[in-house]
C-alpha cells in the first residue's frame, strides 16, 4: 500500500539542467576547466560539492579553492532559478492528485537547502510538502539511499510503503536502495540509461502520475 510519495527536485519539479549547466560552466570556469554541457550531463544528479570534487580528481587545479568553485555554483544556480526557472509540465497536477489521494508528500534533494528555498518561494510549492530534506545533511548523496531513508524516517513512513519519483539515474537508483518503489520521469537524453531499467515505471512527465499507475504501484510485482 502506497502512503507516501517523495519528490525530488532538479529536473523533475523545476526545468533546471540547463541551468546547472550554465551555472557549473561558470563555476568551473573560475578553475580554468572549459565544461560541455554533455560534460555535465555526467553528473547529473550528484551533489554540487560531490560534482566539484569529481571534476577535481579528473583534473586538478590550483586556485580557487574547491569550496569556493562549490559556492560560485550554488550562488549562480539560485540566480538563475530566481530569473528563468520554469516548471515542469504536471507539477500542479501531480500535487494536486496527490494531495487528493491523501498521500503524505516529502521533497528529497541533492541540491543543498539555498538552492531548494529558491525553488519552492519562486514556485508558491513550500505548503505542499511535510518534511523537505536536503543531500547536504547526509555523508554520502545519491546514488546512495541515505537522502530518501532520512527523509522518510522524518516523515514517518516506512520506505516499502513510499514511491520516489526521479528524473536522473543516479536518484532512480538512490530511491530503489533506500527500498522505495520508483517512478523514472528521465529527461530524454537519459531515456536510454540502463540504470533506468531499476525503475518500477518510466512516464514521460508527472501529468502521467494518476491513479490507475498508483494502483499498480500499489498491487506490487
Amino acid at each position: 500500500m502506497v502512503r507516501a510519495i517523495f519528490f525530488d527536485m532538479d529536473g523533475l519539479l523545476i526545468d533546471s539542467e540547463p541551468l546547472w549547466h550554465e551555472a557549473e560552466i561558470y563555476g568551473f570556469g573560475l578553475a580554468g576547466l572549459c565544461l560541455t554541457p554533455e560534460q555535465c550531463l555526467e553528473t547529473t544528479g550528484l551533489r554540487v560539492d560531490e560534482v566539484v570534487r569529481f571534476r577535481y580528481a579528473e583534473r586538478p587545479w590550483d586556485a580557487p579553492s574547491q569550496e569556493v568553485v562549490t559556492a560560485a555554483i550554488v550562488e549562480r544556480l539560485v540566480a538563475l532559478v530566481r530569473e528563468k526557472g520554469i516548471l515542469m509540465r504536471g507539477v500542479p497536477e501531480a500535487l494536486g492528485f496527490a494531495r487528493r489521494s491523501g498521500l503524505r508528500m516529502a521533497l528529497a534533494s541533492s541540491s543543498p537547502y539555498v538552492i531548494i528555498d529558491a525553488v519552492l518561494d519562486t514556485f508558491g510549492l513550500r505548503s505542499a510538502f511535510e518534511v523537505i530534506h536536503s543531500a547536504e545533511e547526509e555523508t554520502r548523496g545519491k546514488p546512495e539511499p541515505d537522502v530518501y531513508l532520512t527523509a522518510a524516517r522524518k516523515l514517518g513512513v516506512d520506505p516499502a510503503d513510499s514511491v520516489a519519483l526521479e528524473d536522473s539515474p543516479n536518484g532512480v537508483l538512490a530511491a530503489k536502495a533506500a527500498g522505495m518503489k520508483c517512478i523514472a520521469i528521465p529527461e530524454p537524453v537519459h531515456r536510454h540509461d540502463p540504470r533506468l531499467a531499476k525503475a518500477d515505471a518510466v512516464i514521460d512527465s508527472l501529468a502521467e502520475f494518476d491513479a490507475d499507475l498508483l494502483k499498480r504501484l500499489s498491487a506490487g510485482p
